[in-house]
């Protein structure tokens, strides 16, 4: 039995995160503040902080087998590394393919160059500084985890369920889609991720790894995505400049295309998975994922307002305008 720690842990990836390594008959504490959620059953909350004082002092007493840190905030991170890594045996940091300078390489892996981190409000430059601080500090015990898109039931981003929501909810009508289709889409299901990393923390692994899916053409996702919800809509698809002409955005946000990214951005979502599937990485069929995904869109409500997407109402009115030219 492992002691584990779990820098968080009480939202969607760390509580399954945590709810895998229960399952594995490990001894897991998740510290933090209980705010966004609750931990997973077995698992113990030690309600923290973490920008208090003293946010460590229980914690830094114990000899831990495995931290796995969740957040890239410096101050954050930087003082849990403070707190933690002299009595933890294992590291893990979950950071973000989004660390990568350049998106336009097909196939690229972990040597690829990173940004340079000089504003800590950007997401990118605050997960590379992250990651940085955590190497400095903890050295050959470390594992940093790059997933790409993460997907699957209780994710609140909409970025992937927008799809097989709105085929359900459209049923024989017309759906909107980017006419790049043949351009990829990479996802992982959350917990094929929360279970990898689980295991990584238990066996130790070490090093960089992204944590990402198999690239897929998005034309085949929405198929798949369609029929799962046994939809035969009708598909009207417009280019990227049509797009950006009537004010959506791509991949994510109010009044986007969730997926559809821009021509410079091939690489972003055919990245290499090898090292991830050497260490034991798993990958569920995408129809599973679209299964179980359709499931909880339909109790979250298909007409429900979302973070990212279009509303019914809009795509209809940019459908109308694009079929008269």
């Amino acid at each position: 039995m492992a002691r584990i720690l779990i820098l968080g842990g009480t939202a969607w990836l760390g509580r399954l995160i945590a709810a895998s390594l229960v399952a594995r008959g490990d001894d897991v504490t998740c510290l933090a503040r209980g705010a966004s959620g609750t931990v997973a059953p077995g698992a113990t909350l030690m309600a923290r902080d973490r920008r208090e004082p003293g946010a460590y002092d229980e914690a830094g007493s114990t000899r831990w087998d495995a931290v796995i840190e969740l957040a890239y905030d410096h101050d954050l991170v930087t003082g849990a590394l403070e707190a933690l890594a002299p009595t933890a045996e294992h590291w893990t940091i979950v950071s973000s393919v989004s660390v990568y300078a350049a998106n336009d390489e097909p196939g690229a892996d972990e040597t690829a160059a990173l940004v340079e981190p000089t504003d800590p409000s950007d997401y990118a430059h605050a997960k590379v500084a992250a990651e940085q601080a955590t190497a400095d500090r903890v050295g050959d015990r470390l594992l940093i985890a790059r997933p790409g898109l993460i997907v699957g039931p209780g994710d609140g981003s909409d970025r992937f369920g927008y799809w097989v929501g709105r085929f359900a909810l459209a049923g024989s009508g017309p759906v909107l889609v980017p006419g790049r289709a043949r351009q990829s889409a990479q996802a992982i299901d959350v917990r094929d991720l929360a279970a990898w990393v689980a295991d990584a923390a238990r066996s130790r692994v070490t090093g960089t790894v992204n944590a990402v899916g198999d690239p897929t053409p998005l034309d085949e996702v929405l198929a798949l995505a369609a029929e799962v919800a046994d939809s035969s809509a009708r598909l009207v698809a417009a280019d990227d400049d049509r797009l950006a002409q009537h004010g959506v955005a791509p991949w994510a946000g109010p009044r986007s295309l969730p997926l559809w990214l821009p021509a410079e951005y091939e690489g972003f979502a055919r990245r290499s998975n090898e090292r991830y599937r050497a260490a034991g990485g798993r990958l569920r069929p995408l129809r599973d994922t679209l299964v179980d995904t359709l499931a909880d869109e339909r109790d979250r409500g298909l007409d429900r307002p979302r973070r990212a997407g279009l509303t019914r109402e809009d795509e209809l009115e940019l459908i109308a305008a694009f079929d008269q030219g």
